[in-house]
C-alpha cells in the first residue's frame, strides 16, 4: 500500500513538473520571438547587415555595367592630422554605372559625363579633403568616403544610374 501511494505521489509531480516546464517554454519561446524582432528592427533602422557586408550595394550585373574612369588622377590635400603635417592624396576614381538605370539616358554616355567631370572632381576634393591621412587609411573610414562622394554625385544628377565609387589607385604622402 505505501508503494503505490508513493508511486501516486511521484505520478502527480511528475505531472505538475510537465504542466509548469511547458508554461515555462511557451513564455520564454514568446520572449525570444519579441527580443529577436526587436534586434532586427533596431539593425534595420540603423542599416546594419546582419550577414553579408556586400548586400549595401546593389547588385546589378556585370552585362550592365559600364565603367566610368576620371580622366587624371587627382593630387588632394588631406586635413592636418595628429602630427600638425600637412599630407596629401593622390587618388584616380571610377564609376559604375548601371545602364538599364533611370537616368543613364541622359547624363550616361561618355560625351556627357566627361562634360561634368569638373564639378564630380570638385565634389571628390571637397569630400575627401575633409579626412586626414590616418583616417582615410582605415577601411571604414575610406568607405564612409565612397558613400560620401556616391550620395554627392547621385544627388547632383538627381539619379541613380551611378551606383558605386572606386578607387582605383591611391597614394599618401
Amino acid at each position: 500500500m505505501n508503494k503505490n501511494l508513493l508511486s501516486i505521489l511521484i505520478l502527480g509531480l511528475l505531472v505538475v513538473n510537465i504542466i509548469l516546464t511547458s508554461i515555462m517554454m511557451f513564455s520564454v519561446t514568446g520572449a525570444s520571438k519579441k527580443t529577436s524582432k526587436l534586434v532586427t528592427d533596431i539593425a534595420s533602422v540603423l542599416r546594419l547587415e546582419l550577414g553579408d557586408e556586400e548586400a549595401e550595394t546593389k547588385a546589378v550585373p556585370l552585362s550592365q555595367t559600364e565603367v566610368y574612369n576620371i580622366s587624371d588622377s587627382m593630387t588632394v590635400t588631406l586635413r592636418n592630422g595628429e602630427d600638425g603635417n600637412t599630407h596629401y592624396c593622390m587618388v584616380s576614381v571610377a564609376l559604375s554605372i548601371n545602364t538599364k538605370a533611370d537616368g543613364y539616358k541622359e547624363f550616361g554616355s561618355s560625351e556627357v559625363m566627361s562634360s561634368y567631370e569638373p564639378l564630380i572632381t570638385g565634389e571628390i576634393i571637397n569630400i575627401i579633403g575633409n579626412y586626414t591621412m590616418d583616417e582615410l587609411k582605415t577601411r571604414e573610414k575610406e568607405a564612409e568616403a565612397k558613400q560620401e562622394i556616391l550620395h554627392r554625385i547621385q544627388s547632383m544628377f538627381e539619379s541613380e544610374f551611378i551606383y558605386n565609387v572606386s578607387f582605383s589607385d591611391i597614394k599618401f604622402q
